[in-house]
């Protein structure tokens, strides 16, 4: 029998108890001596009856030698005439006709009800355990896959050296002998960090499926609870379990819910996080061995962690998990579209190429849109339209063709896009223009889209300063063919400002030297920037802002140029996105170069409601406000 039902039959077999005896003890007369009828009469003919009770049939009262008594007296219409004559002192009372567990029932519902409601709340805060009480319980699952398909490094793609790792881990696990003659020890934990979507979980199911060995899986929110010493509790039941069950794998995802440095943070530390995180490390390594339990953690924020944890014999090994290159890309794009009906026309290695920065996670819902998309249209297979229109998705945004744009407004923002292209063209040494749409898409009422041909990890001066150029296109060409300046340059004039403040203050690409301004001082317990310590003096801070403006105008200055030397290219650009709404690099190059090309038609089924007439466009929902949407534009949205 389940623990539970076997618990709540217990609680209602005392319950009843405590309700039977309460009533036997409380009930009318009760502990009295019990008479005959004849007995009673025979005392009330003999004067040895002070009082009695008269409630229906039952009698009850007190004798002249102070006993109490109880009888059942017939329907007699003598007996008060009796009792009367004898001057007897008469009580009466109601008769109750009802049951005797009606009465119990209504006495002590309000009673039963209350504890019912408590029990129910002490569940509910300690769910999963089982019992109302099992607050020292470890919430640790064990991972079994009865007639499911197993996760596998089969299944994970992108990151070879952390597969490389863990796979040694459960080969350890599989034939220690061969590690353990050599002198070697397996290692105790396995810190995997990474940013978020890159696979960490997935790669700790994958050595679930591989070891062939028990895998307990908890979270670190999991240890910690309102009542003191309850997560140092369940760190010791988790190890037990583990102990019992070695060799094995506990895997505890987002460690730093539980493992932050201990004593920081405004108004000192959590002392229940710091008792469970200095049980942790006892368990991890003090004065009794673990072996052959195996911690594996994941985290996306190892800066929070406590010393103590990292240290060589708790985690001896930190696998980073990094996002994947255009290869790890493409090797994911196969695993995730090994299901999918493909056309052959679909080609991952150009998907690969375009999309830098994805994760795994973007990857994934990548092919997901595709696959929707594709059904939406109730095509059989999944081709390369398909892809492109969910890259897009993804990137930059669902294209919001409810939004009714006036000609005015489209004219600016064709003219503003045109100018980030062209800009982004005609300077050497920038990413190539992917794509530049009026079409309106998340917040911004259009958008120029760059993406880098090689994988990028250090950027020099010159490519940010030319970054800077490109962001400034839109605001240049506002204000030399319209002759004004819009709200949709707020978001390029925003990051043209951090670039230049951070080539000069962390990066040393200014005048000033290779020199860093400015010391962050992060509170790790909010896991968060709260302030920014000012290392340096007022005449440097004037010297800081006269960098930056410089930086800023002279690239201004040099979009300005740009533009006034291809001012019939940006024209041409501008009436082309008019047109067509949005021009692919091939359309961008030809125009750019003056090389004649065809227009290729835009096929897209715009959404409409089941009532609205087809000629008819369909309704503004609401107006965005001035400054809100304006166009983020020459943006690659992976960053960089």
């Amino acid at each position: 029998m389940n623990p539970f039902y076997k618990n709540l039959a217990l609680w209602l077999v005392i319950s009843l108890l405590m309700v039977m005896l309460f009533n036997f003890f409380n009930r009318p007369g009760g502990g009295a001596e019990q008479l005959s009828y004849s007995e009673f009469l025979g005392l009330v003919e003999k004067d040895q009856i002070t009082s009695v009770v008269i409630q229906g049939q039952d009698i009850h009262g007190n004798t002249s030698n102070g006993t109490r008594f109880r009888t059942y007296a017939p329907d007699d219409p003598q007996l008060i005439k009796t009792l009367r004559a004898k001057d007897i002192k008469i009580t009466a009372k109601p008769g109750d006709d009802s049951p005797w567990y009606m009465s119990v029932l209504v006495s002590w519902f309000p009673m039963l009800l209350l504890i019912g409601v408590w029990i129910f709340f002490m569940r509910q805060m300690q769910m999963g355990g089982g019992k109302a009480m099992s607050f020292g319980k470890s919430r640790a699952r064990l991972m079994t896959e009865p007639g499911g398909r197993r996760i596998t490094f089969e299944d994970v793609a992108g990151v070879e050296e952390a597969k490389e790792e863990l796979a040694e881990i459960v080969e350890f696990l599989r034939d220690p002998k061969k590690f353990t003659r050599l002198g070697g020890r397996i290692p105790k934990g396995v810190l995997l960090v990474g940013s978020p979507g890159t696979g960490k979980t997935l790669l700790a199911r994958a050595i679930a499926g591989e070891a062939g060995v028990p895998f307990f899986t908890i979270s670190g929110s999991d240890f910690v609870e309102m009542f003191v010493g309850v997560g140092a509790s369940r760190v010791r039941d988790l190890f037990n379990q583990g102990k019992k069950n070695a060799p094995c794998i506990i895997f505890i995802d987002e460690i730093d819910a539980v493992g932050r440095h201990r004593g920081a943070g405004l108004g000192g530390g959590h002392d229940e996080r710091e008792q469970t995180l200095n049980q942790l490390l006892v368990e991890m390594d003090g004065f009794e061995s673990n072996e052959g339990v195996i911690l594996i953690s994941a985290t996306n924020r190892p800066d929070v962690l406590d010393p103590a944890l990292l240290r060589p014999g708790r985690f001896d090994r930190q696998v980073v998990v990094p996002l994947p290159d255009v290869r790890g890309r493409e090797a994911i794009l196969k695993v995730h579209t090994r299901r999918s009906p493909m056309a052959p026309d679909v080609d991952l290695a150009v998907l690969a190429r375009g999309t830098p920065g994805f994760c795994g996670a973007d990857l994934e819902n990548m092919v997901n849109e595709a696959a929707l998309l594709a059904a939406r249209k109730e095509k059989d297979r999944l081709d390369m339209e398909d892809f492109e229109q969910a890259k897009d998705k993804v990137m930059m945004g669902t294209e919001r063709r409810s939004l009714i744009l006036s000609d005015e407004e489209k004219r600016v923002t064709a003219y503003h896009e045109a100018g980030h292209a062209l800009v982004a063209k005609l300077t050497p040494g920038t990413d190539p223009v992917h794509k530049v749409t009026i079409i309106p898409r998340g917040r911004a009422l259009g958008l120029t889209q760059q993406l880098p041909v090689d994988e990028r990890h250090t950027y020099p001066r010159s490519y940010l300063i030319n970054n800077l150029a490109v962001l400034l296109g839109g605001r240049a060409a506002e204000e030399m063919v319209l002759e004004t300046v819009t709200t949709g340059a707020g978001n390029d004039i925003e990051r043209v400002t951090e670039l230049a403040r951070k080539m000069v203050c962390e990066w040393g690409m200014s005048d000033m030297g290779p020199l860093a301004f400015g010391k962050h001082d992060e509170q790790i317990f909010l896991g968060r920037e709260i302030s920014q310590h000012r290392d340096y003096s007022e005449e440097t801070a004037r010297a800081i802002d006269k960098e930056v403006y410089r930086l800023v105008n002279e690239a201004h200055q040099e979009a300005r140029n740009i533009i006034k030397e291809n001012e019939d290219k940006l024209h041409k650009l501008a009436e082309a996105l008019l047109v067509e709404e949005t021009l692919d690099s091939e359309a961008v190059d030809a125009i750019v170069t003056g090389r004649p090309r065809k227009p290729k038609p835009r096929v897209v089924e715009p959404v409409r409601a089941a009532s609205q007439p087809e000629d008819e466009p369909a309704a503004q929902n609401e107006e965005e406000p001035p400054g809100e949407a304006g166009p983020a534009d020459g943006e690659n949205p992976q960053g960089g």
